[in-house]
């Protein structure tokens, strides 16, 4: 029989158990449920359950997501990213998942300020999909969130 675990500790499988913490619903995630259910069907397969990523394939989540609303043109890179921006999700289904995700993935990097990702918001960035330039536009943001003082995985 497993141990229990710590809700939305990282490196933890992603179950409903963790999607929320009992009482607790993360900034702009309606339903933590759906946020987790829609993870699991269509996202843990590249970036795993507990948001590690696979190489070559999706980088890692855990730990560093939230890193990039810490800087500049950082929630922009993440509404764009192609598996975000052209996820077969509606723009509301894919803010209350990408809320989640902070939560989930990286709560100790979640600014204080963070202001939860909207529907509308997402429906502009989805419009310019990042393609090739988005690993060295992941790799320039995390560099200035170091240099921010933000810190490494």
């Amino acid at each position: 029989m497993a141990a229990a675990q710590a809700p939305g500790a990282v490196g933890t499988p992603a179950t409903p158990a963790t999607a929320a913490a009992p009482g607790t619903v993360p900034a702009g995630v309606q339903n933590p449920q759906r946020a987790w259910q829609n993870w699991t069907l269509n996202c843990q397969g590249c970036h795993r359950p507990d948001g590690t990523g696979s190489d070559g394939t999706a980088p890692s989540l855990a730990g560093t997501v939230s890193k990039f609303l810490t800087v500049p043109g950082g929630r922009e890179y993440l509404g764009r990213v192609p598996g975000v921006a052209t996820s077969p999700f509606s723009n509301a289904d894919l803010a209350e998942l990408m809320n989640w995700m902070f939560w989930r993935f990286d709560k100790e990097h979640m600014p204080a300020d963070f202001v939860p990702f909207t529907a509308e918001e997402l429906g502009r960035l989805r419009t310019q999909p990042l393609r090739l330039e988005a690993s060295q536009m992941r790799a320039a943001l995390l560099q200035k969130a170091e240099s921010a003082g933000v810190v490494a995985e």
